[in-house]
């Protein structure tokens, strides 16, 4: 209906030009909305105040000029009348039959009605999630996940082609500490005897893994807990202690002990362990990618060291104190940063580079990275690595994500992956389900700050949103199989040509609800924002419980009767189109 009126309007905007009302060059945004008001008809444009400077007239003179055009077409489609409203708004009364027209659209699309063409086809790749693969993942990670996945369905409806990426942190120090802490777990299991390092990772999950270990390969990995610890920097706490000198004296001790061959199987098991993990939560997430890649694959294959020695032929990397830095300060950042340490390992911002470098040669248009808000700073300088690759950093869409915080009984629940007191994204999924956490997690601004509250997740109310939305859908369900049991199935045919039955203001809401769903699919596609969908959706469903409490569907006039069961079967398929954006199913029954 929008799109309809725009073109209404540009042929005004034509005739205005036509008649020198308007220079040639006058090419104005035409905006038609919604109004708020139903006395002021259904859409509104403020296209007289935007054109009275080009005109050099009074934006209500102007607007009577636009109104008379427009009651000059010999066709204007679905608009029955127009007015003039306040300093020069014009509104649009659309026939009321007009109105349903949308309800062939939905049955004449399903689930493909609402899709548009907004990204033609340019390519997007989306990475998010990516947790270290050092534990499970926590509720933390599960807004990031529940976020980039609605992002990504929501960019290939508005026509993206879209790809899902996973980049598995699978090199550097947190691995190095993670293997450690397996296989010093793993010498436990063997009967020595130490204190465990403070800065280990000492969940229940790397107890299973070192088990594990210990259950395939027996005690050929042991070595004596005194030779483990001989020369290591004493842990915090004790004299002279420094927990990261202490862990990291530790990581050398295990791999020069074990050797490269046995350091990598107890590196192995902990990293495919975790990953597999990972991979079996996000598919019972509803959640899945197309790629995982690989840190240590820019490692091996050289690409990391390629991107520093393009970065030092053209004069962006420099030497100071045996380290490598990035003259990022170049590019607007408060510092220059390190690539490569002075003891050679390199971090992970030159895996950052030479990862979006490897994006944009795999072919992509657009990149979007899903991080969490305490990693803001870190844009500036993965941009500024891109522009002095010679690479476009506006191809790069960064979009935060706050954490989540979890509250039970009204009380906040704790949470560090280090210490092992976390709640784990299956846990919170096993609790409450994967439909309420899904919802919830995307129903506000990624980057605003969220409360996930578990008792209202898991109530059977209408304050708990995801629950009010499943149940609209499910008692349209009802209300058709009631029908079928009292021998009215509903007659769709029938139902299409008594669509001028419809005559109360909830039926009349609601087709007009339907026909906002393309424009809100849109909107939110442009602007990452699957919180659009969310709060449509229980507009959506409000307008069909009101419906349902204000009238019975089931009646004998199987004219109205078919009518109303059309309509409501039209919600119904635009709920469940909508609910698939988000991860969450549409049950039959509740």
């Amino acid at each position: 209906m929008k799109q309809q009126i725009v073109q209404i309007l540009m042929n005004v905007v034509q005739q205005l030009k036509d008649q020198g009302i308007l220079p040639e060059d006058a090419s104005p945004r035409i905006n038609v909305e919604n109004t708020r008001d139903k006395s002021h008809g259904d859409l509104a444009t403020n296209l007289a105040m935007m054109l009275t400077k080009a005109a050099g007239m009074p934006p209500r003179a102007l607007a009577e000029k636009v109104v008379e055009l427009i009651e000059a077409m010999e066709d204007r489609g679905a608009v029955e009348k127009v007015e003039i409203a306040g300093p020069g708004f014009i509104n649009f009364f659309v026939k009321d039959d007009a109105k349903f027209a949308v309800i062939e659209q939905v049955f004449a699309q399903k689930e493909k009605f609402g899709r548009c063409n907004v990204g033609q086809g340019r390519s997007v790749l989306v990475e998010f999630v990516s947790a270290n693969p050092t534990g499970p993942l926590h509720v933390g990670h599960g807004r990031g996940a529940a976020y980039g996945a609605s992002v990504a369905s929501l960019l290939e409806e508005a026509g993206f082609k879209v790809d899902k990426e996973y980049y598995v942190n699978d090199a550097g120090r947190q691995m190095d500490i993670l293997a450690t802490s397996v296989w010093l777990r793993y010498l436990a299991l063997c009967g020595e005897e130490f204190d465990f390092p403070s800065n280990g990772y000492k969940g229940d999950y790397v107890f299973e893994i070192s088990a594990e270990l210990k259950r395939e390969h027996g005690e050929l990995l042991r070595k004596p807990a005194f030779e483990v610890f001989t020369g290591v920097c004493a842990d915090e706490g004790q004299t002279d202690g420094d927990k990261e000198k202490h862990i990291d004296d530790l990581i050398s001790k295990c791999k020069n002990l074990l050797g490269a061959a046995h350091y990598e199987t107890v590196f192995a098991i902990g990293l495919n362990t975790i990953l597999e993990d990972i991979k079996e939560d996000l598919e019972g997430f509803n959640v899945s990618f197309e790629n995982w890649f690989s840190e240590r694959s820019l490692m091996e294959t050289g690409v990391v060291d390629a991107a520093i020695e393009k970065l030092q032929a053209s004069g962006k990397i420099y030497e100071q104190n045996g380290a490598l830095w990035f003259r990022s300060t170049d590019y607007g950042d408060e510092k220059d940063r390190v690539v490569v340490r002075d003891n050679g390992l390199k971090t992970y911002f030159a895996s950052d580079i030479a990862y979006h470098f490897n994006k944009l040669e795999r072919g992509y248009d657009i990149l979007i990275d899903v991080w969490g808000s305490d990693h803001h700073g870190y844009v500036p300088r993965v941009k500024a690595a891109m522009e002095a690759m010679n690479t476009n950093p506006e191809a790069l869409e960064v979009l935060l994500v706050q954490f989540a915080i979890l509250y039970r009984g009204g009380e906040k629940l704790a949470m560090s992956t280090r210490s092992g007191q976390f709640v784990t994204l299956r846990d919170l999924r096993d609790e409450v389900g994967s439909d309420a956490a899904r919802f919830f997690y995307v129903q506000r601004k990624s980057e605003q700050h969220m409360d996930f509250d578990l008792d209202l997740a898991k109530s059977q109310s209408n304050d708990n949103p995801v629950y009010y939305i499943q149940y609209a859908h499910a008692r349209i369900s009802s209300v058709l199989e009631q029908a079928a049991e009292k021998g009215m199935a509903l007659d769709r045919e029938a139902g299409m040509a008594s669509l001028d039955k419809l005559e109360l203001d909830q039926e009349t809401d609601l087709a007009v609800q339907l026909a906002k769903y393309p424009e809100v699919i849109a909107r939110a596609a442009v602007a990452y924002e699957p919180h659009q969908i969310a709060y449509y959706l229980k507009d959506l469903a409000h307008g069909l419980h009101s419906y349902y409490n204000a009238c019975q569907f089931i009646v004998e006039d199987d004219t109205v009767r078919n009518a109303r069961l059309t309509l409501i079967l039209a919600v119904q398929q635009v709920l469940k189109n909508g609910l698939a954006i988000l991860g969450v199913s549409a049950p039959e029954k509740m």
